[in-house]
């Protein structure tokens, strides 16, 4: 799909064109969503480029996402995707400036361009250019990256609480501990791809910043500019912060189970080791011996009973006595 962006007044007009052999001249953000043969030729003609393909999006050397050919200045970055769902995951997106006008090419649908594209449609600043929507849209990108760090962050900490502070006992909660460790490795999941987009975000950023000098960009931008690689950084940092975090929640429940499995370990060896005597004393009296006088005897039977309760009770009292049970 082809999506082109016009200034009018103070916001920025969407249209679909139908007609792809006369786009307008004046568009200053176009965005194709999956492509066609016949838009990305469109889009070439129109700004003089070559768009990329999706395999050439997901190239991970710095030198096929960060490069500047025919003074256009091509830039992939790794965003998220679905990142409220059980099953995110992560897309390439690529920005080409040329000129004043910005292209975006992406096979996924990242929330930030949703925000952007219904803010700029409200309003805007006016003679907006390519290189102000691409700042609303890396703004709006490291601004989702923090909501989701925080979010996985809460949901990290009542982990750790389900953890360290069960509201009941332990004991036979085989489920919830099962729970627990999914709820632990889709944060550790979704942390790891976040961190993989504030990585590649950082470098984008960093880019930026080494090409424009020489270009006559305004004293904001480049303030702002500088506020998002400190806010990449800190981010990133935040990341690895809740991955080590994560490392550390999983290792406790780990040790949890284990604790777990050596109390049902320890409780069977108890138990073998009260029925050992009882046992014993039934095997002797189960022998088919001719000669045995017990089994003449009249109260034999009770004084056995008696006997074998009584060789159950002692090591289970001396357990107790260690404080061992």
């Amino acid at each position: 799909m082809l999506s082109v962006f016009v200034a009018s007044d103070f916001s920025l007009k969407k249209s679909t064109p139908s007609d792809l052999t006369s786009l307008p001249e004046n568009a200053v953000w176009v965005d194709l969503v999956n492509p066609t043969t016949e838009e990305d030729r469109a889009v070439e003609r129109l700004a003089g480029i070559a768009v990329p393909t999706r395999e050439d999006m997901q190239e991970i050397e710095i030198s096929s996402r960060l490069y500047i050919e025919n003074s256009a200045r091509y830039m992939t970055a790794t965003l998220m995707c679905n990142s409220d769902s059980d099953m995110p995951r992560t897309t390439a997106v690529t920005f080409i400036l040329v000129g004043h006008r910005l292209v975006t090419v992406r096979y996924e649908l990242p929330r930030p361009f949703a925000l952007v594209e219904a803010k700029l449609a409200r309003t805007c600043s006016p003679g907006i250019t390519g290189e102000m929507v691409l700042m609303e849209l890396l703004d709006a990108v490291i601004d989702r990256c923090a909501d989701i760090l925080e979010r996985c962050g809460l949901d990290i900490d009542q982990v750790s609480h389900d953890i360290f502070e069960p509201e009941s006992e332990r004991h036979g909660h085989a489920k919830q501990y099962s729970q627990i460790l999914i709820a632990i490795g889709r944060k550790g999941d979704l942390t790891s791809k976040v961190r993989e987009s504030l990585v590649s975000i950082g470098r984008l950023v960093t880019f930026m910043s080494a090409v424009i000098e020489g270009i006559k960009w305004s004293k904001d931008m480049r303030e702002q500019l500088k506020t998002m690689q400190r806010d990449v950084t800190s981010l990133t940092d935040h990341a690895s912060y809740l991955s080590n975090k994560i490392t550390f929640v999983l290792d406790a429940m780990l040790g949890v189970v284990n604790l777990e499995q050596n109390n049902i370990i320890k409780l069977f060896s108890v138990m073998a080791v009260v029925l050992m005597p009882p046992t014993l004393i039934a095997s002797i009296y189960g022998m088919n011996f001719k000669v045995m006088p017990e089994l003449e005897w009249v109260h034999g039977y009770p004084m056995a009973l008696v006997m074998m309760l009584f060789a159950a009770i002692v090591p289970y009292w001396l357990f107790r006595w260690k404080k061992w049970l």
